[in-house]
């Protein structure tokens, strides 16, 4: 499935937000996208190359959580596989 916005459209709306005077709210209205999404996509596309590091950061965060989350379950199976089969020697 496409995005359903295209990155232009997401520049451009990043653009307006932070030069136009309007508010953030005004503008994602104005443009029939969440507050929320706007304030990602600022996040995501700013000029600023402090930001683009900290969206960078953040992905990376991301990712690692996931990660994590994913070894801990694993872990937890181990465990319970190990509990099982050290019973069932007996």
């Amino acid at each position: 499935m496409a995005p359903k916005h295209s990155e232009d459209f997401k520049r451009e709306a990043v653009r307006i937000a932070t030069h136009s005077g309007l508010t953030r709210r005004q503008v994602a209205s104005d443009l029939g996208v969440g507050f929320s999404t706007l304030g990602k996509w600022m996040r995501d596309y700013s000029t600023d190359p402090a930001a683009a590091e900290d969206a960078d950061l953040r992905r990376e965060n991301e990712r690692l959580r996931k990660e994590n989350r994913i070894l801990r379950e694993e872990r937890e199976v181990l465990k319970k596989a190990a509990i099982f089969f050290a019973g069932q020697k007996q």
